[in-house]
């Protein structure tokens, strides 16, 4: 079941591979998350230290938290990866010019888990293709409505 999805990454980059990460949360995080007080809009993933970390995500802390927990609501948070896919990831990254962006966080389980995707950047006309694409998808739709209508 998915909480947020992240429409810009897919404007934005071409995805070439998912990988689905767990992420380390504070129990208020969880709560506005499960509240859907989340944003993926403006966050990306980097890698630092050996590991891969969310930046940029932005999670509203719900009015009925603690008072003596300060919550930061676009602090770094750790992915859970296994090794293989960490090692591979940080491959891609550091040689060969890809990056990593958040796609979508959803409910496995029971636990929170965040999509991310290998993605290329898109240039200005690959972005203007797309839209043609998806109108023209759009066109040919309203189309075959119209004929249906009539027939």
């Amino acid at each position: 079941m998915s909480i947020v999805d992240n429409k810009k990454a897919f404007h934005d980059f071409f995805i070439e591979e998912r990988f689905e990460a767990g992420l380390m949360l504070q129990g208020w995080e969880v709560k506005s998350i499960r509240a859907g007080r989340v944003q993926l809009k403006e966050s990306y993933v980097v890698y630092l230290r050996g590991d891969f970390w969310l930046m940029g995500a932005h999670i509203s802390p719900l009015t009925s938290a603690s008072s003596h927990v300060l919550p930061e609501p676009t602090r770094l948070r750790k992915l859970l990866l296994n090794q293989r896919e960490i090692e591979k990831l940080s491959i891609k990254v550091e040689r060969a010019g890809y990056t990593v962006a958040a796609l979508n966080m959803h409910y496995k389980n029971g636990f929170i888990k965040l999509d991310i995707g290998l993605a290329k950047g898109k240039k200005q006309h690959d972005k203007r293709n797309t839209e043609k694409d998806r109108e023209w998808v759009r066109e040919k739709a309203q189309i075959v409505r119209a004929n249906n209508k009539y027939s």
